[in-house]
């Protein structure tokens, strides 16, 4: 899934934003994702733009009997205190991605599971107990932070799940307590799939975007000191940077500021069903004719002024999909 090539006006290693399907059983621990022998994913179409995701599958049972199952749809971990300019939805909302399911055109309410992580070690229960809201970026959740007793604030801190920003806002010099954790959530729901017959199941959801206020990968028409992140994670090459060394120059000379967004996809999570995706196909929108964009697959096509495609059969996921963006900054 590495063959980066120029399409039009838009840069392509094509091969999230946010998840695969899988299989899963319901643990003491929470969710566990399982592989499953009995339900095949014969179609899967995939579309990622920066305005909306939308996954439609065909899914089969191939064993012969009905098999209840529990489905999961595991979202990108959202991390508090990021340098960058992330877009998280509407972070008052549980739902902040407003995620919706459709089976064979029935609406389904997914559960929401939600964990919290510092490091390696599970600490949803500490902020339970504190009554703080999980979500990082939510006003609410600095409101908790803020009145909590002084002895807990210092345990977060010690345990990771926050740091102390120090900043003057005109007033002095002021210090927060910011989140630094990070929030897994998967959205999970029980299913029956009758034996050889055919279950649809949709998804739509506003992606979750991150980005720059520049090009972080290059600098002064030469690779950056992160270059070989990006090589590896959206297979930016030659062609792509020679774009990029023009769109910093112009900006040197009065012209537009381009700057990175970000899209993932939690791909892998296919590979989780009985044998490959029969039939996959990828379609990628820039949004804009003027944007730039990069990421890693084969025999990707220009089906539209900002649309791109990709068709497999017997596709086996074995990395999550990353999509750079180059985009100007507006005036």
């Amino acid at each position: 899934m590495r063959t980066p090539f120029l399409i039009g006006g838009m840069l392509l290693a094509a091969a999230p934003a946010l998840a695969n399907d899988t299989t899963a059983e319901l643990t003491t621990g929470g969710l566990t994702f399982v592989q499953t022998g009995d339900i095949t994913m014969a179609e899967e179409n995939l579309f990622l733009s920066r305005s909306q995701v939308k996954v439609d599958y065909v899914f089969i049972n191939n064993s012969g009997k009905d098999v209840e199952s529990t489905i999961a749809f595991p979202m990108p971990d959202v991390t508090g205190g990021s340098e960058s300019d992330l877009d998280y939805g509407d972070p008052e909302a549980d739902n902040f991605l407003g995620f919706s399911v459709v089976q064979d055109g029935k609406p389904i309410k997914p559960e929401l599971q939600q964990r919290v992580f510092a490091g390696d070690i599970d600490r949803t229960d500490e902020l339970l107990a504190a009554k703080i809201p999980l979500l990082p970026y939510s006003d609410k959740t600095s409101a908790a932070l803020k009145k909590l007793p002084q002895d807990v604030k210092d345990r977060f801190v010690a345990e990771g799940l926050a740091r102390v920003d120090e900043y003057d806002a005109g007033q002095g010099w002021q210090k927060d307590l910011t989140p630094a954790w990070t929030l897994r959530s998967a959205y999970w729901w029980k299913t029956t799939f009758p034996a050889g017959k055919p279950v649809k199941v949709s998804h739509r959801y506003k992606p979750s975007v991150g980005g720059t206020v520049a090009m972080a990968f290059i600098e002064n028409g030469k690779p950056a000191y992160d270059y070989k992140d990006y090589v590896s994670r959206y297979c930016i090459d030659a062609d792509f940077m020679k774009t990029a060394a023009k769109l910093e120059a112009k900006q040197k000379a009065g012209g537009p500021n381009y700057y990175e967004q970000w899209l993932s996809y939690i791909l892998t999570t296919g590979a989780n069903w009985s044998g490959p995706i029969g039939k996959f196909k990828l379609t990628i929108d820039k949004g804009k004719p003027q944007d730039f964009v990069s990421f890693c697959g084969k025999g990707v096509k220009k089906v539209g002024p900002t649309t791109f495609e990709m068709s497999a059969t017997d596709f086996t996921p074995e990395k999550d999909m990353h999509v750079l963006f180059l985009t100007a900054a507006a005036e």
